[in-house]
């Protein structure tokens, strides 16, 4: 206990809780709320990102002239004029006035600067506005201000006039090969200007000054109220993460935690002292709770979208298929209430868990298919719906402004919920807990001890058969679990594999083993069968509680034949009575006192010579009273309603069993 609550409240959130809860369009129920401090109106997150690209709008493209650019260009100019003049022939007297006309016109060029277009800043035509900065200087724009390669061509061959047609050719091509753009985009700088100027868009619209009314009682809270709570709120928790004592807030959640665990301590010790003595169990419980709440933890410090994403519904699912019904609904509420502390709007998250959590119990009632996980799956989801649209209506009050996206966390929480399958198997591994799954696979005959059991003791293995068919009638009529008690008497008299040939049920001859004997012996031998039975089935890790049905299914009674045959015999000797009583205990629930007497009547009445209904009936009669007079059924919790049910169940069943027609009268 003290572990569990140490790790719980060891990763829980440490501020102080914010004590108002509130919702748009809702009346605010609480009285007038007068700030305590001033504190700053916070913009939505959607004003935000429009005032953030409303701003990154007006930040212009940042370009910048590259000097190297421009002398590599001049420079290869004027040493490439030389050999294309000389190449070409034409005549010297031409070439210095040629070449200091085009050089001249080409500096005016990269003077006024070339620029290389860029297609991402031409969202609004070919042109666009751009900075430009030379010496550490910003000048604004425009591409039109400036030359293109193109235009830059056009202006060179526009403005260069040659004597002849070749040389204008020649000196027109050697200025468009050195014509590239001398202004660049400076990707850095433009992303540095972008990030200070959406880091210096203010989050804030206006200030509520202390003492100033946020809100009062009974007003509706609009668009304008809301956003003044939410900032707040806000505050509020900002301050207290350094003002507000933590090792306060730990100790109240350490209060509270511990509470809550002691409440289900005190519950297992009063209604199921069972899971309260055994240490695996409790310890399963305690991890179950741990786990939820423990990812509850991360959801909120990972600040996920949503809470819903958590399957809270695998804690009942688990604890109902492990235990009972009961365990799981009060271990589920308990697990929502103290999450409950730790989000928003609460009582919505109760109601929207709790309620889930009580489908998933109801919907798994009878687990008896693989398939029902996936039928609880889909009640899951309609109990969500149900109570999605519900709440959705009541807080919008139109049908038509539900926003369906928010139920997208609610069908991710129930496919995880389907994990619950392989958790239960692991738990059942390590902590050695038997569900109705394992016990249905258990009671499979082609598994392979009652396969052996039918081949070696066949006339055993159709006992059990009919032992397992009264236990599991009686048992469902006056309520318990009907699979449990089919599990046991299956598996009850396994011992017998060994010597099957000493118990009369296997015997198809006249003569019995036993009649070679002591009686001492032959009571041993059958006696036995019980510790054969507990040793056979630990060696094949089977269940304790199937290996309970063993143990008990004969208490500590004694074996009558034998014992009565020594006495008749032996008058003169000593008897230690020990050696013909069964080592017991006897039964301790329902469904082994259920078992103990259908075997005793499922066997006795193949003694029976003449099986009509007067001879069931008063058979049915003398065992069961036989066993409650032997006190073998004190530590039951079978009441006499219970006792008279039973004895109806097996009249009625044997009657059906030796084709007898049944005479209600005689077996009421």
């Amino acid at each position: 206990m003290i572990f569990t609550v140490f790790i719980i409240t060891l990763f829980l959130p440490k501020q102080p809780r914010f004590r108002y809860e509130f919702e748009k369009n809702k009346v605010w129920m609480n009285k007038d709320l007068i700030s305590p401090f001033p504190f700053a109106i916070l913009k939505t997150n959607p004003q935000v990102s429009t005032d953030k690209k409303d701003a990154l709008r007006d930040v212009l493209p940042v370009y910048q002239y590259d000097k190297e650019i421009t002398s590599d260009a001049l420079e290869g100019f004027l040493n490439e004029f030389d050999i294309k003049w000389r190449t070409g022939q034409l005549d010297e007297k031409d070439k210095l006035i040629n070449r200091n006309l085009s050089y001249k016109l080409l500096q005016e060029i990269y003077q006024k600067g070339i620029i290389g277009l860029n297609v991402k800043h031409q969202t609004g035509g070919k042109n666009y506005d751009f900075a430009l900065v030379d010496n550490n200087i910003s000048k604004q724009k425009n591409t039109l201000d400036i030359f293109t390669v193109e235009t830059a061509l056009q202006y060179f061959k526009l403005n260069f006039k040659a004597p002849n047609q070749v040389m204008q050719d020649l000196v027109n091509n050697l200025a468009e090969d050195h014509l590239t753009p001398n202004i660049v985009f400076n990707e850095r700088l433009t992303e540095v200007i972008r990030n200070s100027t959406v880091s210096n868009v203010s989050t804030t619209k206006g200030m509520v000054q202390k003492g100033e009314l946020i809100v009062a009682k009974n007003d509706v809270i609009d668009d304008e109220i809301f956003q003044k709570l939410e900032s707040y709120k806000a505050t509020y928790e900002a301050q207290t993460k350094t003002i507000g004592s933590r090792t306060l807030v730990y100790l109240g959640q350490v209060v509270l935690v511990s509470f809550v665990i002691s409440i289900l301590m005190s519950f297992l010790f009063l209604f199921r002292r069972d899971i309260f003595s055994d240490n695996r169990q409790l310890s399963l419980i305690l991890i179950v709770t741990t786990g939820m709440l423990l990812a509850l933890t991360w959801t909120l410090k990972m600040n996920i979208g949503s809470l819903y994403y958590i399957p809270f519904c695998v804690v009942p699912i688990i604890i109902r298929i492990l235990f009972d019904t009961r365990l799981a609904l009060y271990l589920h509420m308990l697990v929502i209430l103290i999450a409950g502390f730790f989000v928003a709007n609460s009582f919505e998250f109760v109601f929207y868990q709790v309620t889930a959590g009580m489908v998933a119990i109801f919907s798994i009632k009878n687990f008896v298919k693989r398939e029902r996980f996936l039928v609880s799956a889909l009640f899951i989801l309609s109990a969500y719906f149900v109570s999605f649209v519900g709440i959705a209506m009541l807080r919008e009050g139109t049908f038509r402004e539900i926003q369906w996206i928010n139920f997208v966390p609610f069908i991710f929480s129930v496919l995880l919920s389907l994990l619950a399958y392989p958790l239960i198997y692991i738990f059942e591994r390590v902590f050695g807990i038997t569900s109705d799954v394992a016990l249905i696979e258990l009671t499979n005959t082609n598994n392979k001890l009652l396969r052996e059991l039918a081949f070696k003791a066949p006339g055993t293995f159709q006992h059990s058969l009919q032992v397992a068919n009264l236990a599991e009638a009686a048992i469902f009529k006056i309520g318990g679990n009907s699979v449990l008690v089919r599990a046991g008497a299956l598996y009850h008299d396994i011992g017998k594999v060994d010597n099957p040939q000493y118990f009369i049920e296997n015997q198809n001859t006249a003569v019995s083993p036993h009649d070679k004997l002591p009686y001492e012996q032959s009571a041993q031998i059958i006696i036995q069968h019980v510790h054969k039975g507990i040793e056979i089935l630990r060696k094949n890790q089977m269940p304790e509680a199937i290996i309970d049905f063993i143990r008990t299914h004969h208490g500590n009674t004694r074996v009558d034949y034998f014992y009565q045959s020594f006495l008749k015999n032996s008058p003169e000797k000593f008897v230690d009575e020990n050696i013909f009583r069964y080592p017991g205990p006897i039964p301790f629930s329902k469904e082994t006192g259920v078992l103990m007497l259908a075997d005793s009547v499922e066997a006795a009445s193949r003694s029976l010579k003449n099986p009509d209904a007067q001879n069931i009936n008063d058979l049915v009669e003398r065992i069961i009273n036989y066993k409650l007079e032997q006190n073998q059924l004190d530590n039951c919790d079978l009441t006499l309603k219970d006792i008279e049910t039973i004895k109806l169940i097996f009249k009625t069943m044997l009657m059906s069993i030796y084709h007898v027609r049944i005479d209600y009268q005689q077996v009421s």
